[in-house]
């Protein structure tokens, strides 16, 4: 029997998730990752609130994987799921997150959406929100 060689994405996903972080912080004006780190979580939990299970699966297995790690990180899976609501409403939950230090743009979920949108397969993930609640495709456009 041989073994399997270890995934590239799983080799690279430190080197993959620095370059995601230093493009979602250029793209939303930061200073920091430690900010945009704030921002992604803080973008990632405002769109998992509104999916279930079986869609918030579907969703992290397009995601590389420390980004998959962040989406379900900490998940209160009790919490009830939400509708999709305006940008600006959404926005502000973004921006609730750790809101002593948050300084997300009110751009925060277009611009999380462009830099993942960089550095991933866009045709996956559309395919992948094609199949998720209506309101997904909007939330992840850049």
């Amino acid at each position: 029997m041989t073994a399997m060689s270890m995934p590239m994405e799983y080799r690279q996903a430190s080197a993959d998730f620095d370059r995601f972080l230093l493009d979602a912080r250029d793209i939303a004006g930061l200073q920091t990752t430690n900010q945009a780190y704030t921002m992604v979580q803080a973008v990632l939990q405002t769109f998992r609130r509104r999916l279930d299970l079986e869609e918030a699966i579907l969703f992290a297995d397009v995601l590389p994987p420390v980004l998959r790690a962040i989406f379900v990180a900490e998940w209160d899976v009790e919490e009830p799921k939400m509708p999709f609501a305006g940008r600006i409403a959404m926005t502000r939950e973004v921006q609730s997150l750790r809101p002593d230090h948050n300084i997300s743009p009110d751009s925060a979920i277009a611009d999380v959406a462009a830099a993942l949108r960089r550095n991933i397969d866009e045709a996956k993930l559309d395919r992948v929100l094609a199949r998720l609640p209506a309101g997904a495709a909007d939330f992840w456009r850049a």
